[in-house]
């Protein structure tokens, strides 16, 4: 039976509630002091003995009340900690200031093979001075690449520390080992956008429309993926689409800028290396995105812009899917789908031997053509929009909205930095625009210029065009009779700050 005894704290009462079970010959299993409470754990307790000690126990001085508990406070929070423990997916242990185990989780002692505790780290982890590393440092080391038992984890490490006459001491640490594709699922999980699959494609068009039609055909094919399309068309949103439908959605997605990074350090971002594998590198080495995604899949953006030896080790991996890590001599295998993006002509680019050609049949198995955003009209003004109420969030204003009178404006426009460009576009023009409605010249103070289409043989290029052109003349008459913003915006019924920006664009009245 388990005791609670409640009471007056004082001197010597402890003592006193002790020695009388002592006097009954009672084994005393553990006893928990929590002043004003002592719980009591004696198995050999029986019913009619503790009817006899509950009434000796009241009538010491101080003792208020002896109940029956299932189990001590201490007993509880070890139980409790037991199943924190084991609900864990990593292997966790905890260790003390000098490096021996105090306890494991039991996925930990499933991978080593037996219950470490007791054991130093040394034991566990036999790469020359990490143990000693960890204590030296008060287990405050960055996250590093160990071989445990055979495997390749990463091991982070945390200090436990704690508090005695207001200073902190060291109480231990503890150690969290991780699987690569773990660290590659929170890196993933931090870039992930709030919309996924064909959710993240807005837009109605035929163009879109058929391009979403053959994205969820390819989606589930588990082969390479090449998109092509103009820069700024939204390629990275395609290539995430296409993971969340796939079979590999549960795992990571990460992401590659090939024209971002200049050749060694893309190879090591995608490769990873091995220890000691150049100055400076990481204590043990690093996984690169290929091991980080592993069972997911990795996106190479702008893939045109890698180098022959980048291409040549990348195609290597295709084959097999082997690769060695960069200063390794060791065989790495993972399982990830490779999705390749561009905006450049690769067939064009194996013709000029600037791309291989062989690695263009590999990254080109199936592939997806992203549309220019001129082609998907329908689609503009619902983009634009939704840009819109992006921005006022983000800049924490009041919601606006655009004048009719800028649809044309925007339908017009070529666009030629696409979904990207109309996106800037607007953010700008929320950002600096104080009206709730945002007209065209509230376009125009996002620094813009809109771009007409070319002229047709008729000699009227558009509907824009036509209307600039005589704003211009008219400008151009009036101004020598009111030769001042104030006096012509007076004229034309209109602000003289839209005159004055007018002014400006055609070069009126400056020269």
């Amino acid at each position: 039976m388990r005791i609670h005894v409640t009471f007056n704290d004082r001197v010597g009462i402890t003592q006193e509630v002790l020695a009388l079970l002592g006097a009954r010959h009672l084994n005393l299993d553990a006893v928990e002091m929590i002043p004003p409470n002592v719980y009591i754990d004696a198995p050999d307790l029986c019913q009619s003995v503790l009817d006899e000690l509950n009434f000796a126990l009241l009538r010491i001085e101080g003792v208020k009340a002896v109940d029956l508990v299932d189990l001590l406070p201490g007993q509880r929070r070890r139980l409790q900690l037991d199943a924190l423990l084991a609900a864990m997916s990593d292997p966790v242990l905890a260790v003390d200031p000098g490096g021996y185990v105090l306890l494991a989780n039991p996925k930990l002692v499933s991978l080593y093979g037996r219950d470490p505790t007791g054991e130093p780290l040394s034991n566990l982890f036999p790469a020359p001075d990490l143990a000693k590393a960890l204590v030296d440092k008060g287990f405050r080391l960055p996250m590093c690449e160990v071989s445990f038992n055979g495997q390749d984890l990463l091991l982070d490490a945390t200090p436990i520390t704690g508090a005695a006459q207001r200073a902190r001491f060291l109480a231990g640490g503890l150690l969290t080992l991780y699987p690569p594709s773990r660290i590659g699922e929170r890196l993933a999980s931090l870039h992930h956008d709030h919309a996924e699959g064909l959710d993240a494609l807005l837009g109605n068009s035929p163009a879109l429309g058929q391009l979403k039609t053959r994205l969820q055909k390819v989606a589930g094919l588990d082969a390479a993926l090449l998109i092509q399309g103009e820069t700024g068309t939204g390629k990275e949103l395609v290539a995430r689409a296409c993971h969340a439908l796939s079979t590999r959605r549960d795992a990571p997605f990460l992401a590659l800028n090939c024209a971002a990074l200049p050749e060694s350090l893309a190879e090591s971002e995608l490769f990873g290396y091995a220890a000691g594998a150049f100055t400076g590198a990481q204590r043990g080495g690093k996984p690169g995105l290929l091991e980080l995604s592993d069972r997911g899949t990795v996106f190479l953006d702008e893939v045109g812009e890698m180098s022959p030896y980048l291409q040549a080790k990348l195609l290597r991996f295709l084959n097999d899917g082997c690769f060695r890590r960069v200063g390794g001599d060791r065989e790495v295998h993972v399982s990830v789908r490779v999705v390749c993006a561009t905006h450049r002509n690769l067939e064009r680019m194996v013709a000029e031997g600037t791309f291989r050609e062989d690695l263009y049949y590999r990254l080109n198995v199936l592939n997806l053509l992203v549309p220019a955003l001129r082609e998907r009209g329908l689609d503009i003004l619902l983009l634009a929009e939704h840009f819109l109420r992006q921005a006022c969030e983000q800049i924490q204003r009041s919601p606006c909205r655009l004048a009719s009178s800028t649809h044309s404006v925007l339908m017009g426009n070529r666009w030629a930095g696409n979904v990207r460009q109309l996106q800037n576009v607007i953010f700008r023009a929320a950002a600096i625009c104080e009206d709730d409605v945002i007209d065209c010249d509230g376009l125009e103070l996002a620094g813009t210029e809109l771009v007409s289409q070319k002229a047709d043989a008729g000699g009227v290029v558009s509907l824009e065009a036509a209307v600039q052109d005589f704003e211009k003349s008219l400008l151009e008459t009036l101004y020598l009779a009111y030769p001042s913003t104030r006096q012509l915006a007076v004229r034309l019924q209109t602000s003289h700050t839209a005159i004055g920006q007018r002014l400006r664009k055609y070069g009126i009245g400056g020269r």
